[in-house]
């Protein structure tokens, strides 16, 4: 048996333990709720953008070929220069090419002093006719001739004009604006292995290739365009006419190119191994920043959205069930909405359903300063939302340590 001078400490001890825990559990109890910052949404029409990728290529491209066939004297332009329409390229021998022009020349020649002559005698036969100093027979003898001589300078003069042709084409010219390629075929070459209409025959010396403007080559799957088409029959969106949709680019080290650029071209078919639409748009590019064959991030804009929700990023959350936001219901209590979210402006998702005007969205204070974050049917203080302030952390409930 312990004394009476024993038990009393003890009993003292045990009675400063019990109202240490109880004004413990006070302090617990009266924990305030965590405070958030929430904004309060109102609909809005926003505009309808879509992030694709596409690829860039040449407005115009076009081979520079030998048409007539000989030998390559020279280069005349730079590679890699910017030439114009006409612009002198290639230099063919012209030799052969000026002999055959003479040499149709002088046939010309030589048939319309045929074409003369014959001409001569049937119009003094014509005159002797009538006195009966001909015959009929040899008048048709002699216009027969004419006419014979009039066809042989018609075949002539075909003949001069071929030949010019050629020696033309032994000028290799530019056939558009453009930037130059590398040179295909060196000076001493044979080239042209072919008659000049031989096209097939024809050698590839360079290329020219246009790059202002651009086209970007993209696609869209053919259910996000029945998507679209459905939301615009119910009302839900505006979209835009082909000639009036706008995009963005982004380059590849992430800068955005200061040049809009509009859609040019829609298929009316969709790719059977892909299951998507062949879109084309046109992009300016007056200081040839862009080259032909890169791939370029766009933001097209195909029009309008009706009624719909901007939220900033932040607020938004994703679980296995989908994008969901948390937002304060009349009793100050936090409430989970499923969302559809599916594209975004800026720092912020545009939320096309799920939403209600002037709901209360929770975006920062997610957390509650408890691991497991703020939860549906938790108490929560609201506060605004400052767009430029940290996110806050949630209320930290002030130490209630009994003091010995």
């Amino acid at each position: 048996m312990k004394s009476p001078s024993l038990r009393a400490p003890a009993l003292c001890l045990g009675l400063l333990a019990l109202t240490a825990c109880g004004k413990k559990e006070q302090g617990q109890q009266q924990m305030p709720p965590p405070q958030v910052s929430v904004i309060t949404v109102q609909s809005s029409n926003e505009p309808l953008t879509k992030d694709l990728v596409g690829r860039l290529s040449a407005f115009r491209s076009a081979d520079v070929l030998a048409r007539v066939s000989g030998l390559l004297l020279k280069r005349v332009y730079t590679e890699g220069s910017d030439v114009k329409q006409g612009q002198l390229m290639f230099q063919i021998d012209p030799a052969p090419y000026k002999a055959t022009l003479d040499s149709a020349l002088g046939n010309l020649a030589s048939a319309k002093a045929t074409y003369t002559n014959a001409h001569v005698v049937a119009e003094r036969d014509r005159s002797l006719i009538p006195m009966g100093y001909v015959s009929r027979a040899q008048l048709d003898s002699d216009a027969a001739a004419e006419r014979s001589a009039a066809a042989a300078v018609q075949q002539a003069q075909a003949s001069v004009q071929t030949a010019r042709i050629n020696l033309g084409y032994t000028k290799v010219t530019a056939p558009i604006d453009g930037r130059s390629g590398e040179q295909q075929v060196t000076e001493g070459a044979i080239v042209g292995n072919g008659t000049a209409d031989a096209g097939a025959n024809s050698t590839l010396l360079t290329t020219v290739q246009q790059l202002d403007p651009l086209y970007v080559n993209f696609t869209m799957s053919a259910a996000d365009l029945s998507s679209l088409q459905r939301a615009q029959a119910a009302g839900q969106v505006a979209l835009s006419a082909p000639n009036k949709t706008t995009m963005q680019v982004s380059l590849p080290d992430g800068s955005s190119y200061n040049q809009p650029g509009t859609l040019d071209f829609s298929a009316a078919v969709v790719n059977a191994t892909t299951g998507a639409v062949n879109l084309r748009g046109v992009l300016p590019n007056p200081q040839h920043l862009l080259l032909p064959g890169t791939y370029v991030t766009l933001t097209i804009n195909l029009g309008q959205q009706h009624n719909v929700f901007l939220v900033p990023q932040q607020a938004l959350q994703r679980d296995v069930a989908g994008a969901f936001l948390l937002v304060v219901d009349k009793d100050g209590k936090a409430q989970r909405k499923n969302v559809v979210a599916d594209s975004n402006q800026g720092n912020q998702w545009i939320v096309t359903s799920g939403l209600a005007a002037g709901d209360q969205v929770i975006v920062s204070g997610l957390q509650g300063g408890s691991p497991m974050g703020i939860q549906p049917g938790m108490p929560v203080k609201p506060a605004p939302w400052q767009p430029d302030s940290a996110p806050q952390a949630g209320h930290q409930p002030p130490s209630t340590a009994a003091k010995s």
